[in-house]
């Protein structure tokens, strides 16, 4: 199957960076947001994204053009109904999740894929609630998706081979890299960073070293781009404690049991750069 019409469902962060992408990419792309006052922020979003790169010579001006005449963006999930994929980012809650896709089960065309940018949450699950498991599948992209080169492919227990070919063949198109994980929380990459960035907060509550020198020495000693603490600042702490609370809850291993200092930041709003401050204070 040709995929020419994009959906995304949701452009915050992470849905205006999609949107942004595949309309960079030639692809007709129908955003969709819940009122007016946030179209208005996701399209300045990606309009101030793509500033920053004509500014920068990533992208000409005949690009910018084009890209911007293909992007389309309404408050009714009815305007998905051509879409030959659409992909949610709404914010991490199964059940809001589980009634988008009832949604566009409903809306979008038979041969449509359905797929979820979630980063922790169960795709069989999600794929439960439509007629068409077999084209349900997990499309995990970076933040940020213009710059971030991965897309984590999360293949549900019913997702078709074909499902995943054809997304993996979309994949490529936007430039990026594909890696395929089954669908277990946290799938390959989360699963991997959160046991890592939740024993950083526990050594640091521990008294170890100053937050400073732990992330010099990941940096300098592992030659990481940024160490735990930047990374939980830039990430979120609280996205990083719902995706180790879903962890926690799926494994029951203490590796993903969220230290007690992470929970009083997110009580206190220190969520990271989003706030203004996190493990480090942001002007």
């Amino acid at each position: 199957m040709e995929i020419k019409h994009v959906g995304v469902v949701g452009c915050g962060l992470m849905g205006s960076g999609i949107a942004e992408v595949c309309a960079r990419h030639g692809y007709r792309t129908t955003v969709r947001e819940v009122n007016d006052e946030l179209v208005e922020r996701g399209k300045a979003r990606i309009r101030a994204s793509m500033d920053r790169a004509l500014k920068r010579g990533k992208l000409s001006q005949e690009e910018y053009d084009r890209a911007w005449s293909l992007l389309t963006f309404t408050t009714s999930l009815e305007e998905m109904s051509e879409c030959d994929l659409v992909i949610e980012a709404v914010v991490e809650n199964m059940e809001l999740k589980k009634e988008v896709f009832r949604e566009l089960d409903r809306i979008t065309p038979p041969h449509a894929i359905l797929a979820s940018n979630t980063s922790s949450l169960s795709i069989t699950e999600m794929a439960s609630v439509t007629n068409r498991r077999p084209q349900v599948l997990g499309m995990h992209f970076f933040n940020p998706v213009p710059v971030m080169p991965l897309i984590e492919l999360v293949r549900g227990l019913e997702t078709s081979d074909d499902t995943l070919e054809v997304a993996r063949a979309f994949g490529r198109t936007l430039g990026k890299e594909i890696i395929v994980a089954k669908d277990t929380p946290g799938f390959i990459v989360n699963l991997l960073l959160i046991p890592y960035l939740l024993d950083a907060i526990r050594w640091l509550e521990h008294g170890l070293a100053t937050k400073e020198d732990i992330d010099t020495g990941i940096k300098l000693g592992l030659n990481h781009p940024m160490g735990p603490f930047t990374l939980l600042d830039f990430v979120g702490l609280d996205t990083t404690l719902f995706i180790a609370d879903a962890m926690y809850e799926e494994f029951r291993d203490p590796r993903y049991a969220a230290p007690p200092l992470l929970r009083r930041m997110v009580a206190a709003g220190y969520l990271g750069r989003k706030s203004g401050r996190g493990f480090y204070e942001y002007s």
